[in-house]
C-alpha cells in the first residue's frame, strides 16, 4: 500500500509546496500557521472547523472571502477530514485555480492528522465559560476544590496551572456588528493552537474604549503561555485590520484557589500596556512599580480608588470636558525628571504653555509639580488611574493661555 506522499513523488508532484506546512507542523506553530501555509500551496482559501463544526483557523483573502467560506457559498468545497476514518473535522476550499488533486490529498492529510493530534477535550458551552471566567475576575471561586470542580466541568485539567492573558482589541475606523465575536473567534483559535484546552470570553466591561477577552491557559508553562500571547498578537493582526490591541499576560499559577490573583496580573499587565503603544504585549513581571499597587487593588479597591479621585480624577474629568492634555503633560512632565524644556520637546508644545497646564493641574489637583510630594502624588495617582483601567479620553482643543502661555488673570 502507498502512502499520499509516495504517491504525490510518482506523479511528479512538486513536493517542495509541501516545505512551509510541514516546518509548521514540526516546529509547533500551531493550526492557524499550518492552515496559512496550506493555503499558500494550494493556492486558496481555507477554514478549517473542529467535528463539532467550531472554526479552528482560516486563512482567506479578506472578512468578506472569509464569510463567504462560512456560509458554502458558489465555489467552495467541504473536505471531510478523518483519522483512521474517524472523522476529526472539516477543510473548506475555495479555489483561486485549479489545484492538483494529489496535493490537496496530502495537504488534507496533513491537516487532519495535526487537527488530530491537537484536538482538545469536547468544547465546554460559551456561557459556562464566560461564566466561570467572570467569576474568576470577580473573586467568586477562591477555595481551590471550587475551582477544581468548576474546571473539571468544563472539562478543563488545572492540576499543573494555569496562566490568564486579557487581550482588548481597540478600532480605529468604523466595525460591523459581528466585530466583537470575530475578536472573541480570533483570539480564541489562537490560544487553543497554542494549548489546546484554553477557553476565553469576552466581559462585559462596557466602560473600556475597545473589546476585550479574558482566557484561561491551562498548565504551568511561562514559556507556553508566553508563545500563546504572541500567537493570538499574530493572529489579530492577521484577521482584523484597522484596530490596535493590547495584550496582558499573567505569571503561571499553580495553585487553583489562586487563581483570581492571575487574573488580576493579566488585567493590571493589560491596564499598563494601554499606555505604551511599543509594547502591545505586556508580562505581569514587566509591570515594574506598578506591581507594588496590585496588592492594594486587590486587598482594598476603594482606597485606591479614592487616592485617584484625589489626585488626578480631577485632571481626567477637565480634559474630558475641554478636550485638553493636562493629564498627558504631567506624565511627560514626570518623564522628562520636572524638566520644562523636555516636557516641551516631547509633547511638540511651547514651554509657556507647558507653563500653563501646570499650573492648571495646581489649581484643580492642589498638587504643586514643583514640590517633591506633589509630584510623588500625582505619580502614585497615575499609576492607580493605570492598575484601575481608567480610560483617559484627552483632547487637541485650543486651550486658553496656549498662545500668549501665560495663565488668564481669572484663572489665577
Amino acid at each position: 500500500m502507498t502512502t499520499p506522499a509516495q504517491e504525490g513523488a510518482r506523479a511528479g508532484l512538486d513536493l517542495g509546496a509541501l516545505d512551509a506546512i510541514t516546518d509548521a507542523v514540526e516546529s509547533g506553530a500551531g493550526l492557524p500557521e499550518v492552515i496559512r501555509a496550506a493555503a499558500r500551496a494550494l493556492e486558496a482559501s481555507l477554514v478549517l472547523s473542529d467535528h463539532a463544526g467550531h472554526v479552528l483557523a482560516v486563512a482567506a483573502r479578506s472578512t468578506s472571502d472569509e464569510q463567504a467560506m462560512l456560509a458554502g457559498r458558489e465555489g467552495v468545497e467541504a473536505h471531510e477530514l478523518r483519522v483512521a476514518d474517524v472523522p476529526v473535522g472539516t477543510l473548506r476550499v475555495r479555489e483561486r485555480g485549479e489545484a492538483d488533486p494529489v496535493l490537496l490529498r496530502l495537504v488534507l492529510t496533513l491537516v487532519a492528522s495535526e487537527v488530530e493530534r491537537l484536538r482538545a477535550p469536547e468544547r465546554a458551552s460559551a456561557e459556562a465559560a464566560e461564566a466561570f471566567l467572570r467569576a474568576l475576575l470577580g473573586r467568586e471561586l477562591l477555595e481551590a476544590g471550587v475551582v477544581l470542580a468548576r474546571a473539571e466541568e468544563l472539562g478543563l485539567d488545572l492540576a499543573d496551572g494555569a496562566s490568564v492573558l486579557v487581550v482588548r482589541a481597540h478600532a480605529l475606523v468604523a466595525a460591523d456588528e459581528g466585530r466583537r465575536a470575530r475578536v472573541l473567534a480570533l483570539v480564541e483559535r489562537a490560544a487553543r493552537a497554542a494549548v489546546p484546552g484554553a477557553i476565553a470570553a469576552l466581559t462585559d466591561r462596557h466602560e473600556l474604549p475597545g473589546d476585550e477577552v479574558v482566557t484561561l491557559l491551562p498548565g504551568g508553562s511561562a514559556e507556553v503561555a508566553e508563545r500563546a500571547a504572541d500567537g493570538v498578537r499574530r493572529e489579530l493582526q492577521a484577521g482584523l485590520s484597522g484596530h490596535t490591541f493590547t495584550i496582558g499576560r499573567s505569571r503561571p499559577c499553580a495553585d487553583a484557589g489562586e487563581l483570581h490573583r492571575a487574573a488580576n496580573e493579566a488585567l493590571l499587565a493589560a491596564n499598563v500596556a494601554e499606555g505604551d503603544p511599543e509594547r502591545p504585549v505586556l508580562a505581569f513581571e514587566e509591570t515594574g512599580a506598578y506591581r507594588l499597587l496590585l496588592s492594594a487593588m486587590a486587598e482594598d479597591p476603594a482606597e485606591l480608588q479614592r487616592f485617584y479621585a484625589e489626585t488626578v480624577e480631577p485632571l481626567v474629568a477637565y480634559d474630558e470636558q475641554y478636550e485638553t492634555d493636562l493629564v498627558t503633560t504631567v506624565t511627560a512632565f514626570l518623564e522628562a525628571d520636572g524638566n520644562i524644556a523636555g516636557t516641551a520637546q516631547r509633547l511638540f508644545t511651547h514651554r509657556h504653555t507647558i507653563r500653563y497646564r501646570l499650573e492648571r493641574v495646581r489649581e484643580l489637583s492642589g498638587l504643586d509639580v514643583g514640590s517633591t510630594d506633589g509630584r510623588e502624588k500625582l505619580s502614585l495617582g497615575l499609576k492607580a488611574m493605570r492598575v484601575l483601567g481608567i480610560a483617559h479620553r484627552g483632547g487637541p482643543a485650543t486651550e486658553a493661555g496656549a498662545g500668549a502661555g501665560r495663565v488668564p488673570p481669572r484663572a489665577r
